[in-house]
């Protein structure tokens, strides 16, 4: 910056109004400086100026699964607004591990973040403790938990009963639900959905059909493909996201079975493509966009000093009926 004054023949206070339009400065002044700083390939160090001025304008933001179809839509709706609020995103992805998710975010706030957005793992509890210690603001998405912080996540229980309640009243007595990972608030929600639905038609749970999917396909397919192993198999499935989906449908397939012929499947989590196959899959659809904005926008007011009560929104979901549930095709 010393540079740059000599070189325009302006003060350093002036070069500094310049680079960051922090007062009116006279418009040939300006132009000397600006020059200067593209003849001398002058570049502002973002490390300097957060040591400085306390601020280093990103936002970290800690998911698992970037390989999830769900989470393009949330990045590219979380990244726009970010970036409309002058700042930087800095992605870490969690795997859904405890151990990765404290690296991730330690390293997050090694880089001084302003602020933090997180998809919690079910191990979060102690690194939110960590995140609370230093101060900086954090934002929970998609998954809920009892903490006193602000959070964005959908509507869970009555998306879910409606769901199962679609099943049965196809006539379906055995229904399965594939969970997702225990310990977390929204995974409890969505069993809790089933369940209601469930015992609203006077069904029985049959507890051996609600199988745990750990909200991955893989354990998904293993759980599902069991069920179809049994002599009595579950003519409805009910997946709670959409990784288990993915590995219900696949373990159906592999089982020889169809769908709806054999097995109804209705699925909780969306896909841009769900109509592109055939059966279209009938699901439940989170407004992700809306979510990933509305997350940005409680950050960024925690950032500029917002001292309001924290807030938990619950973003409603949209009920799409294909054929997989054996709803004849919508003309």
């Amino acid at each position: 910056m010393v540079d740059v004054a000599q070189r325009a023949g302006v003060s350093l206070s002036t070069v500094s109004h310049v680079l960051n339009d922090t007062r009116r400065v006279n418009p040939e002044t300006r132009q000397r400086v600006e020059d200067a700083v593209a003849a001398l390939g002058y570049r502002r160090n973002s490390v300097a100026r957060t040591l400085a001025g306390g601020s280093s304008h990103t936002i970290g933001l800690a998911i698992s699964g970037l390989t999830n179809p769900y989470f393009g839509p949330l990045l590219h709706a979380i990244e726009r607004r970010v970036s409309a609020a002058d700042h930087v995103l800095v992605l870490g992805d969690t795997h859904d591990e405890p151990e990765m998710e404290v690296r991730v975010i330690e390293s997050l706030l090694e880089r001084r973040v302003d602020g933090l957005i997180v998809a919690p793992s079910a191990g979060f509890l102690p690194t939110a403790e960590r995140i609370a210690a230093t101060g900086t603001p954090l934002v929970l998405i998609d998954r809920s938990m009892d903490l006193d912080c602000d959070q964005v996540i959908p509507e869970n229980t009555e998306s879910v009963r409606r769901l199962a309640s679609h099943l049965i009243e196809h006539g379906h007595r055995r229904i399965a639900a594939v969970v997702g990972l225990p310990g977390l608030d929204s995974s409890a929600d969505r069993e809790k959905g089933f369940r209601a639905a469930l015992a609203a038609h006077g069904i029985p749970v049959d507890e051996r059909l609600v199988v745990g999917g750990e909200s991955n396909s893989e354990t998904s397919a293993l759980r599902v493909a069991e069920l179809m192993k049994d002599p009595d198999p579950p003519t409805a499935l009910v997946t709670l996201n959409n990784a288990m989906t993915i590995g219900a449908l696949r373990a159906v397939k592999d089982a020889g079975r169809s769908i709806p012929g054999d097995v109804a499947v209705a699925a909780y989590d969306d896909f841009e493509w769900s109509d592109l196959f055939e059966p279209g899959l009938t699901a439940m659809a989170q407004d992700v966009a809306r979510m990933g904005r509305e997350a940005v926008d409680l950050l960024m007011s925690r950032i500029g000093g917002s001292t309001e009560p924290h807030e938990r929104r619950v973003i409603e979901t949209t009920f799409h009926r294909r054929t997989s549930c054996g709803c004849p095709p919508t003309p």
